[in-house]
Parts: C-alpha cells; structure tokens; sequence
C-alpha cells in the first residue's frame, strides 16, 4: 500500500525505511529541506535502554524544587498561560507514585531494548556507520548519598535482566580513563556496559539515502497545514504543495503532533520539553570520554562521538520556544570543564536546542487510531534515538498485518482513555 509519513526526523526516517523494505510505496514530508533538521538534529547521543525510565517518579516532585533552585539546576520552567502546559504538568504529578512509575517503566523497556537489538541488525545487514560506539554508560556520581540511593535502580536493572557494574572511585577510571585527571570530584558510579552512543543526526541522514534506494521518496520544504478526514478515514494531506493522498499516513511529528492532531478530534498529551547540547571538537583523546558519562549532579551527559564530544542536558518547559539561553549552556559547559578540563575545545563549540516531545507517564505513543488509515509513532521524549529502529519496526509489523516481535499493545494512544494519562 501508498504511505506518507509526515516527518523526517529519527523517528520518521526508521519507519519509512523499514515499511518499504517490507514492500509498501513510502513518501516521507517535512517542512525541513533535509533529514533530521529539528529535534534528531544534535541530541546527546545515547542509545540507552538501561536508561529507559519515566521521568515521573517517586520523589520527583521534592527534587523539582531543589533543581529549579540549582545554579546550574537540570530542570527550568518559564510559565505561561497556556492550559495544555499546566495540564500536561499535572498529569505527569499524578504518575510521580511508585505503581504508576513500576507500570510505566515496564512499558518503556521492551521498546527500548527491542530498539537496540534492531540497530544492531541494521548495522550488520546494511553497514551503516554514525561514529558508533558500543562502550557502556558511566552514570558518575559526585556525592556519596547518590551512589549510597541506587539500590533502586539497580533493582529495577535486576528485574529487566539489564546488565550493570556498581563501580568505585577505581572502576570508574577503569572505565573512563580520563577521570583520573579529577578522581577527587566523584565517589563512583553505575556502569550499563550493554548500551551505545552514536551521532542521531548522521544515522537519520544515511538511513533516509537507504531509504531512498528501496524507493522512498522525500517531499523536503514542503509544509503540513492539516489533515483531512472523512467517516472514519484520512483521505489526504493539505500541504504547501498541494493535497496529498495515500492509502494510510503515519504521523511522526514530535512535539508538534498534538497540533496537527486536535483539529481532527484525537487528543494526545504530548509537550514539547527543550534540551540543550554543546558540540565540541577533541583537543586531547586522553583527555576525552571514551562514551558516555552521565554527570547525575546536574542530569548532564557528556559523549564521545568520534573527534568530537557531545555534551546534553536540560529539561526546559518553555512551550514551542527555540530560544538559545546562555545560562543553560553555561551549565553544559561547567560539567564538561569539571570532568574533562582537557577533553575539548569550548571557543570551537556549538550551541544547539530541540524540542523533545514528552508524555506524562513517559511511554512513547506508537500504533493506531480512531482512524482506520491513520498511525501514531511520537511522544519518545529523551529516548527517540534509543527507541527509533524498534518504534518503525513495530509500527510497520502493525501496518502490514503482522504480529510485531514483541507486545505493544499498552503503548497505543488508547492507553490515556482508560486512565490519567
């Protein structure tokens, strides 16, 4: 059958590319003149399934307020009077309860893990190469009551069967050489050897030409105005390039898939959550992460991807705002300065924001609607890169009438009708 996805970011691309290897004619649009422009573009760079965890939780609202009162705090809230903010926010308060956070984990992992283990497979069958690197997440913790708090998580990692290290100051340096250089800065930290980095941006690119040689094709600076609806079907797209019609459409928006959604009657608790990232050229290899080290003081993760680092952190709940602020690189640029004073170069750096489309309870929303010909992959938040080649994989089994390899039954849209979303 005739599909359109509508975006080309991470999400979009890997579900393009798996339903026309499975035969369907696939056109992808975007307002963007090329793959991965928005929030795939510079992300943190983890693959990270052993980090796949709501961020409501138990506890979260306590330490909310001790972050919005850090200098270099990882969480920032600039109010508005928007209704759709507020109410999303109290949704997610209400999932801040240890069943809701057991029952919504439960559901993140599956995906996360079945996602990695599909990269893998895409790796070894098409060659693609990002600036991979399969060498573990270093969870680094400063302080001796962090590293004293994980017994949690490490039950968690126990119950999913995720591998871990429990590491000292000693292990750490083990792991990431470069910290010997500031030994005196942490206490030790929680390894997840199974989990990889690699550059989002330059996967999405060279996954969209493979794409391209099994026949899709991308429809660039071509803008999504809205949807049309007949009974209980699409019947095409209102476009800045005219209608477009297809057999069944696929929306992959990110944040801005409420938007295009509401006009036509399915409701879906989606907000754009800003982060920030730093890109900054290696001027000492030694010096450098060797992948992924998660400073848990300020939520920051600073990853090697080839010659450069990528430094990522922030949770900004601003709206659709895309505006730079230099206090938030000010905090990305004091984590990577504190753990790898020789690692890079910051006059060269890059600064770059995205939005990041989160839901309440912190699953992805992936499969169908109200709508016969009408499918949902967004909602990934933090975790699109890590859950993109198993979100498009699992969508496509569901499109084309196949039994997906593992159940996805609970991440539909459906799920906030019977619940507080």
């Amino acid at each position: 059958m005739k599909v359109i996805v509508l975006g080309s970011g991470v999400i979009g691309v890997t579900t393009a590319y798996y339903l026309a290897r499975s035969g369907h004619e696939v056109v992808v649009v975007d307002r963007q003149a090329e793959p991965a422009q928005e929030t795939s573009f510079a992300n943190a760079g983890e693959v990270s399934p052993g980090y796949s965890s709501p961020w409501a939780g138990p506890g979260v609202p306590v330490k909310a307020i001790k972050w919005l009162l850090m200098r270099h705090g990882p969480l920032v809230i600039w109010p508005k009077l928007d209704p759709v903010m507020w109410l999303w926010m109290l949704k997610m308060l209400r999932n801040c309860t240890a069943e809701r956070y057991a029952v919504n984990k439960s559901r993140m992992i599956p995906i996360a893990e079945y996602s990695r283990d599909s990269l893998r497979a895409l790796r070894a069958e098409i060659g693609i190469t990002y600036d991979e690197r399969s060498r573990g997440t270093l969870q680094l913790f400063r302080k001796q009551k962090q590293l004293d708090s994980t017994g949690g998580d490490i039950a968690v990692l126990k119950q999913y069967g995720v591998p871990y290290e429990l590491l000292d100051r000693t292990g750490c340096i083990g792991a990431e050489p470069a910290l010997a250089a500031v030994k005196e800065k942490f206490v030790g930290g929680l390894r997840l050897p199974q989990d990889e980095t690699g550059d989002c941006h330059m996967f999405t690119q060279a996954l969209a030409k493979q794409a391209a040689k099994l026949g899709v094709q991308f429809k660039f600076n071509t803008g999504i105005e809205r949807l049309v609806a007949n009974g209980d079907k699409i019947t095409g797209i209102v476009t800045s390039a005219g209608l477009l019609q297809a057999d069944a459409y696929v929306a992959a928006l990110g944040s801005w898939s409420p938007r295009l959604l509401k006009p036509i009657g399915i409701s879906i608790p989606v907000y754009p959550v800003k982060g920030y990232s730093i890109t900054v050229p290696v001027t000492d290899p030694d010096g450098a992460p060797v992948s992924t080290v998660m400073d848990e003081s300020y939520k920051v993760a600073i990853t090697r991807l080839g010659d450069r680092i990528r430094v990522g952190g922030t949770a900004e709940i601003s709206g659709y705002s895309n505006t730079l602020d230099a206090a938030r690189r000010a905090t990305l640029d004091h984590s990577l300065t504190d753990m790898f004073p020789r690692g890079g170069d910051l006059d060269k750096a890059s600064f770059w924001c995205g939005l990041r489309p989160m839901t309440p309870d912190g699953p992805p929303i992936i499969g169908a609607t109200r709508y016969g010909n009408l499918h949902l992959n967004t909602g990934h938040g933090t975790l699109g890169w890590t859950m993109a080649c198993g979100s498009g994989r699992v969508l496509t089994d569901l499109m084309s009438g196949r039994k997906p390899d593992i159940d996805v039954s609970e991440l539909t849209v459906s799920r906030y009708d019977q619940r507080f979303g």
